[in-house]
């Protein structure tokens, strides 16, 4: 995951900073005004405004004896068009095993022989389970529906019920008037 993301969410990722935030958008303040607006004690505001500025969301300048704090609202817009990103967002996943899930379902519901257990009653478990069977079928292949129900009884003698849903969820279709049925390619 990118450490800028990470950063840029910690930083927000604590309500205080939240308001801290919200009252440098409007103006600039020091220390020790966003301690009594806050009812914070300054070491703890000080603390906070470090973690904001790590993230480059907040800059400091001198004016006298104090440090005025302000929202950096050009850095807190190219981060959040940044960071934002598709390109980023996806980044963020990257390493994550994408299969886990589907893993998971087919080893609940497909015994060692290769038979399912149950059909899901779960739709999201159910499409799992139907793209695992449809990969049986080669793609291009019409089937005649003893051919489909010889297939499936591979894996439930429940075959009506398999090859309706493979035609209900997309991966398969029936030609009208009951004729052969054929794997839809760009579902495989």
């Amino acid at each position: 995951m990118s450490e800028e993301l990470v950063v840029f969410f910690k930083a927000l990722a604590d309500a205080n900073r939240l308001k801290m935030v919200g009252l440098l958008a409007r103006q600039g303040y020091s220390v020790e005004e966003l301690a009594a607006l806050l009812n914070l004690r300054p070491p703890t505001v000080s603390h906070h405004l470090s973690k904001l500025a790590e993230a480059g969301l907040v800059t400091a300048r001198a004016e006298g004896y104090y440090s005025i704090y302000q929202l950096n609202r050009e850095a807190l817009e190219a981060a959040a068009r940044d960071l934002f990103s598709k390109e980023q967002m996806t980044a963020a996943a990257r390493g994550v095993d994408l299969d886990a899930y589907n893993r998971k379902v087919l080893a609940n519901f497909i015994l060692p022989d290769g038979r399912l257990r149950e059909i899901p009653a779960q739709r999201k478990k159910l499409e799992v389970v139907l793209r695992y069977v449809v990969k049986t079928f080669e793609p291009g292949v019409k089937y005649s529906e003893k051919q489909v129900n010889q297939i499936l009884a591979r894996f439930t003698e429940d075959t009506a019920t398999l090859r309706r849903e493979l035609v209900g969820y997309g991966l398969m279709k029936r030609e009208t008037g009951g004729g052969d049925y054929q794997v839809i390619e760009n579902q495989v």
